[in-house]
């Protein structure tokens, strides 16, 4: 499997850069993988009810098992976007430190972080969704045809 850095570009103009992210990454190759939003439910669906941390913790492995049932690792990632309820600037140090054990620090992805309301869940602290760039020997995914129209319309 190649590298990701081979896929992904990172762009990083000077001046006011945040930590630990890329400021944007230009998908070089590669398929595009969407992953809708993961939530911290362990493998038989019941939410972790644990602080801020840990619940991210659960996220982000379950962000890796999808990327590896594609073919993929967190280092394909081209961006996340983490929501995270009633967020305060003292979480951030907490948000850091779990993105950080999750990403290619080498290559961070472009990223963006969302306080919110609420989530679908009363316990669910955080929300993670993303975009990968799969690595040209990963598998190929069956096609799955959506909607598909009976008639034809016409004006």
């Amino acid at each position: 499997m190649p590298p990701a850095n081979f896929m992904l570009a990172p762009i990083n103009p000077a001046g006011a850069a945040i930590p630990g992210i890329s400021s944007a990454m230009v998908v070089e190759r590669g398929r595009l993988m969407f992953l809708s939003g993961h939530v911290p439910m362990d493998e038989s669906g019941i939410v972790l009810r644990a602080g801020l941390e840990a619940q991210l913790d659960q996220v982000f492995k379950n962000l890796n098992v999808t990327l590896q049932a594609a073919g993929a690792t967190p280092g394909h990632l081209a961006r996340i976007t983490i929501y995270v309820r009633d967020l305060q600037a003292n979480q951030l140090p907490a948000i850091r430190r779990a993105r950080d054990r999750f990403i290619d620090l080498a290559q961070p992805p472009a990223s963006a972080l969302i306080g919110v309301a609420q989530l679908f869940h009363p316990d669910v602290l955080v929300e993670v969704d993303a975009v990968a760039v799969l690595p040209p020997g990963a598998p190929p995914v069956p096609l799955v045809q959506l909607n598909p129209l009976k008639e034809e319309i016409h004006p």
